[in-house]
């Protein structure tokens, strides 16, 4: 029998493994199967299960989860409601994605890998500065002026630290407590060195290893005890990492020193020293457990600027507004604005939302959105974005897109996600990873018995020694921080250059392109097109006629070219008539019905579509604007073809650079047009593109799409419009220019603010750095276990009498996972 449940409690790919894992283990259960998106459990069972014992099973381990019945509230476990976080934005990840998109309510630790949680770095509504009095702190406005109490001026509170920074504090605290307890017991040790060791002459040496077990305990069980509950976590679920090898290495190491202090009578020889007391190792087990702390302390620091991008983003949404209502200026909080509320912008000011200026010309530094330094001019009617800055002109803007709708807003969100992603490569590291603490556990076990029986005099503590060597050194953090680590640089890096990432599979597959296909309008072209030219077919009707019903039509179109036409139709005072039946004809152009005619205008196609006739003199008389680039439309009334609009688009100033820089990194640059081929030969020609195909509708866009994939090749699409969207969506990599549509922009895996070729070259030297360093880092992390776990084994010490100390082995290995982090963070100093 097969039964479906509603899940409570899922929220990543992860947590749906774990729920099909436990209810496959429960017993009578024949196949379970969990579906995510829907939250549901499909099960099939030998006899009907009690629907308790399949919520028992979900709750061992974690209560995380409940089960119940279909259209049945869930009654067996009350969700506690989630409250909000006192740090940040309350939105909290593993930076290993061990449980892929999961995200906590509090910092902490992963339950997976046991490695501090990051937050995620979002506009917030609630960050809008506040003041306060330095004299009666109580005192708290939202706004500066004076104290009510004693008329002192109020001063900006500081924000509370995000909870990476108070992780490093808490972390630095504790590790300052760590040096101060296991400096003396090292120095203890390493008197040893002395022939006449001068603290023997104080007291004798089992006194001095009392003293070391004493200044050990802050360090265990204070200091360093997280990495022992991370380590008892990751042995109970089994999720074996890092902190499992850390555990298991220092505290066999302290309780070795503990039992020989209190019962040395149980030791062999072999572990005493002459004076007969046991050799302790609370050294080697508190300097490991420091030097780690000390690792995590430099990760902390490190993690802080890998999403540096995102805060230098989050610094450009200003606090304060300035509304004009009733005529007057009255300053504002962001989130105070709404839509169609018209803003004053003074010079310098950061623009407070996305908006169009309705009066006063300025010129913006965009260059935090779209990586271009020079300034850009505008005026009325032209968009503006928040968190730009205004020039040395004022002017008054109309705000339409607030809070989270905004370009920054969406910007923070995107790259937040991409710097989530998985990229699939890391595959390949988190299989080698989940083999990797068992295989490294048997190796230190093998290593203590080669020693035992192999080993010189004294064996045994050969073999203990450099078995927790074995333990300690082994770190598959570093190769787990591989891929994520450059990820969330790279993709922070592209978008300071305007080049937004939609996931990490996208730079993998953006590196591997070698071919890339093109729209014209708006992606080659400036997509501002502009009439040049109005002509008539028909000796009854006149221009002015002409344009009246190219403008009706087109007043219900959104398309770019038609946009151009109801301008030009304004400027030269044509009236506009009432038309019925609108329709757009993707690819091909629009009709309607206009004063009781059918009326259609477009290319070609649409001619066809209409059953209009265009003659061979048409054609002719056409072709001769086409040649030069332009774009003709011709118009139909009743399936005669009546006349024609000349359009021109300018070819923007960095296409051909693009196209050139591309196909010098052995990119095919293959373009692709709905315009006709004498227009399309005519661009063709001009940006030295010997590839081109014209006439095409998005269905054939499409099409060519899959036939370069069948031949192989890895294709990038770029385009800005609908008729993009298919293609965008099938292709490798599909990129949106950031002036397009916005349903090209959410088929594609990668936007371009700015919206041009260059972009594309940013793209493709972001994509093949950031694969370069990842393979580095995990070249790095996978020689660096290569190597270091058989020399700590010993396997040089035949050789060349070399042994490796645990203490230096926690040493590499807390570095080995900074090592990956500081890799990362070159990808900041990268020029794309």
């Amino acid at each position: 029998m097969k039964h479906t449940y509603h899940i409570h409690g899922m929220t990543c790919n992860g947590c749906r493994s774990h729920v099909e894992e436990k209810l496959s283990k429960v017993e009578g259960v024949s196949k379970a199967s969990v579906d995510l998106e829907r939250a549901e459990a499909t099960i099939e069972m030998e006899s009907h299960i009690p629907i308790e014992r399949l919520q028992e099973a979900l709750e061992k381990d974690s209560g995380n989860y409940s089960i119940h019945k279909l259209g049945e509230h869930h009654h067996n476990k009350v969700e506690k409601e989630k409250q909000p976080p006192k740090a940040g934005t309350g939105t909290f990840y593993c930076p290993m994605h061990c449980e892929g998109d999961k995200n906590y309510d509090k910092p902490g630790d992963c339950p997976v890998c046991g490695m501090d949680l990051v937050e995620e770095q979002n506009l917030s509504t609630s960050s809008s500065e506040q003041w306060t009095c330095p004299m009666h702190p109580e005192i708290i406005k939202d706004e500066a002026g004076s104290c009510p109490k004693c008329g002192m001026d109020l001063v900006p509170m500081e924000a509370d630290s995000s909870a990476e920074e108070k992780t490093y504090k808490k972390l630095l605290k504790k590790f300052k407590i760590a040096v101060v307890f296991t400096l003396p017991i090292f120095l203890i040790v390493m008197s040893e060195m002395f022939s006449n060791n001068p603290l023997y002459d104080i007291m004798e040496q089992k006194y001095w290893n009392w003293i070391q077990f004493v200044l050990s305990i802050p360090v265990v069980f204070y200091a360093t005890w997280m990495f022992f509950e991370r380590a008892y976590k990751s042995i109970k679920t089994w999720n074996l990492n890092m902190f499992t090898l850390i555990g298991i290495g220092a505290g066999i190491a302290w309780l070795f020193s503990v039992f020989g202090m209190f019962f040395p009578d149980i030791f062999p020889s072999q572990f005493k020293t002459e004076s007969g007391a046991v050799h302790v190792y609370f050294e080697a087990a508190t300097v490991i457990l420091t030097l780690v702390l000390l690792g995590q302390l430099l990760e902390a620091r490190a993690h802080s600027k890998t999403n540096s991008a995102v805060k230098e983003l989050l610094k450009l949404a200003p606090n304060k507004a300035i509304k004009i209502v009733d005529g007057e200026d009255v300053e504002v909080t962001i989130d105070a604005i709404e839509l169609n509320d018209i803003l004053k912008v003074k010079p310098g000011d950061k623009i407070p939302v996305d908006g169009s200026i309705t009066e006063g010309d300025t010129t913006i530094d965009e260059s935090m959105i779209t990586g271009e330094p020079i300034p850009v001019n505008k005026t009325v009617n032209d968009k503006v974005s928040s968190g730009t800055i205004n020039g040395n002109q004022s002017f008054l803007m109309q705000a339409e897109k607030v809070g989270s709708d905004t370009l920054l807003s969406q910007i923070i969100h995107m790259v937040n996600n991409a710097s989530r992603s998985r990229a699939p490569i890391q595959n390949l590291a988190d299989k080698v990873s989940g083999y990797f603490v068992p295989v490294v556990v048997i190796i230190s076990l093998l290593t203590f018995a080669v020693w035992a029986i192999w080993g010189p005099e004294p064996v045994y503590v050969f073999a203990f020694v450099n078995a927790i060597a074995v333990l300690i050194i082994a770190c598959p953090c570093a190769l787990g921080l591989a891929t994520p680590m450059s990820v969330m640089v790279g993709v922070g890096k592209g978008a300071q250059n305007g080049v937004l990432i939609k996931n990490a599979e996208a730079l993998e597959k953006m590196d591997k392109v070698n071919t890339l296909i093109v729209d014209k309008t708006g992606t080659i072209t400036e997509g501002k097109p502009t009439v040049e030219t109005v002509g008539v077919f028909s000796d009854t009707l006149k221009e002015k006629e002409l344009l009246q019903y190219i403008v009706s039509l087109n007043t219900n179109s959104e398309h770019p070219l038609a946009e151009a036409t109801v301008k030009y139709g304004k400027e030269h005072n044509a009236e506009i008539i009432k038309s019925e039946n609108f329709s757009a004809i993707t690819g091909k152009g629009v009709e309607a019905i206009i004063n009781d005619k059918k009326v259609a205008l477009g290319n070609p196609k649409m001619m066809e579509y209409a059953k209009a006739d265009i003659t061979s003199k048409m054609k002719d008389e056409a072709k001769s604007y086409q040649k030069q680039g332009k774009t003709v439309s011709y118009l139909s009334i009743d399936k005669t073809v009546v006349g024609y609009v000349v359009i021109g688009d300018k070819i923007k100033e960095t296409s051909a650079k693009a196209i050139k820089t591309l196909q010098d990194k052995g990119i095919d640059v293959v373009m692709l047009t709905g315009d006709n081929h004498d227009t399309a030969q005519a661009v063709a020609s001009e940006l030295n593109l010997a590839d081109f195909k014209a006439s095409m509708l998005p269905e054939d866009k499409l099409k060519e799409v899959e036939k370069l994939q069948e031949k192989g090749k890895v294709v990038a699409m770029a385009g800005d419009g609908i008729n993009d969207a298919p293609a965008l969506a099938k292709s490798d990599v599909g990129i949106a220019m950031g002036t397009g549509t916005s349903v090209a922009i959410e088929s594609a895996m990668i936007t371009l603010v700015k919206g041009d070729l260059h972009g594309i070259v940013k793209a493709k030297n972001l994509s093949h750095s950031v694969m370069r360093n990842i393979k580095q880092n995990l070249f790095f992390a996978l020689i660096y276990n290569t190597l270091g776990v058989p020399i700590a084994a010993g396997v040089l010490f035949p050789f060349f009498g070399i042994l490796l100390s645990p203490m230096i082995a926690a040493l590499a290995m807390s570095f080995s996972s900074v090592s990956v982090i500081v890799n990362a963070l070159r990808l900041r100093n990268i020029k794309i």
